[in-house]
């Protein structure tokens, strides 16, 4: 079923949008296919990321062969959507024919229009959102606290040092008392990571630091991700919690470890009479937290579907896909992430960072 999903829909979707292009391409047979082969070799860029090829490229060919494969697969999502509805309109009457075939006009339109919108998409990721979530509670918590919370930061060959130093400027701003990662602070290799020594840029975070893994932390392999959050100075809670500043944070691995805890087996040494919140970076079965006397739950993962309308798809598959929750007196927030998976482009969705103030009720 995976399989289907990941290798032959996207082949069956770039073949359906060059046998377009073809078709709006007024040219000699020998240029049609000069461009189909460019559109080609971009798309096996892509396969070359997800076969992890790239980790032995030079680093700067890594990050090019990485942003165009990348970056193509959400163009061909897009461009599959734009040709099915010209198929649609020419089917009832009102896209005529030639509007299909042998027009550069046609094809103008929709280059400029693909264009805008990824362009769009591009700038609305850069645009880092700060939301913020109301936590009271009837435990004793002294004076409070600020916590700075951020998932799915997906560090690699294209959010690199410079994107992360900015990203640490910003928290370090809020003057957190605590700074909660969600998972998949890594994206899929640790070269790049290594390489450009983000850690060493994560050190200068201002607050306590506490993380669980997600499932980006397996791709690249858990032992050196590991590694990577104790040089950096990010407490890893793999199945285990501590307490910082009064307040309990629990920690699940992913679920990619198939062997993890149950919430319950976790919740049975920790104090509930300070305020629990637990990181479980992927948001399945809420009901857990609530059963387990959790306060607030902060997990990722979804990102939002990052493109519309995947969104929809992840509001389809969990019960809450992004932000705020409550089931009874457990509070739950599903970040849409700060960084993301692949290409930099957030259309309908918004990259964030997410702001708790803890406090008495």
């Amino acid at each position: 079923m995976w399989m289907f999903l990941f290798l032959v829909l996207p082949l069956a979707g770039l073949s359906y949008v060059l046998w377009h292009v073809w078709c709006l391409l007024p040219l000699a047979v020998p240029a049609k296919w000069a461009v189909v082969g460019v559109c080609l070799m971009a798309f096996c860029t892509t396969l070359l990321n997800f076969s992890h090829a790239v980790d032995g490229m030079s680093l700067p060919l890594a990050r090019a062969c990485y942003e165009t494969g990348n970056s193509v697969v959400f163009i061909l999502l897009y461009a599959v959507l734009l040709f099915i509805l010209l198929d649609l309109g020419r089917l009832v009457g009102l896209v005529p024919r030639a509007w299909l075939y042998s027009n550069w006009l046609s094809l103008a339109v929709i280059v400029v229009l693909l264009t805008g919108v990824f362009t769009y998409g591009y700038f609305n990721y850069m645009d880092k959102r700060r939301h913020t979530v109301d936590l009271p509670t009837a435990k004793a918590v002294g004076g409070g606290a600020k916590i700075v919370m951020a998932s799915d930061l997906h560090l690699g060959y294209h959010n690199r040092r410079a994107e992360l130093a900015r990203w640490v400027d910003m928290i370090n701003a809020e003057r957190p008392d605590l700074v909660l990662f969600g998972g998949d602070v890594v994206d899929g290799s640790l070269r790049p990571i290594v390489a450009e020594d983000m850690a060493a840029e994560l050190r200068r975070v201002e607050a306590p630091m506490v993380a669980c893994f997600g499932n980006h932390e397996y791709y690249a392999g858990a032992e050196g991700s590991a590694d990577f959050y104790r040089k950096a100075g990010i407490t890893l809670l793999r199945d285990s919690s501590m307490t910082v500043g009064g307040i309990v944070v629990v920690g699940r691995d992913d679920r990619s470890n198939r062997r993890r805890k149950s919430l319950g087996a976790l919740m049975r040494g920790v104090d509930r009479s300070k305020y629990v919140i637990l990181l479980d970076h992927q948001p399945y079965h809420l009901e857990q937290a609530e059963r387990s006397g959790v306060d607030f739950q902060f997990s990722g993962h979804t990102h939002h579907g990052q493109l519309w309308p995947i969104s929809w798809i992840t509001e389809a598959v969990y019960e809450n896909a992004y932000g705020p929750w409550r089931r009874g007196r457990t509070r739950y927030y599903v970040s849409s992430g700060l960084g993301q998976w692949g290409a930099k482009f957030r259309i309908g969705t918004c990259s964030e960072y997410v702001v708790g103030t803890l406090h008495a009720e």
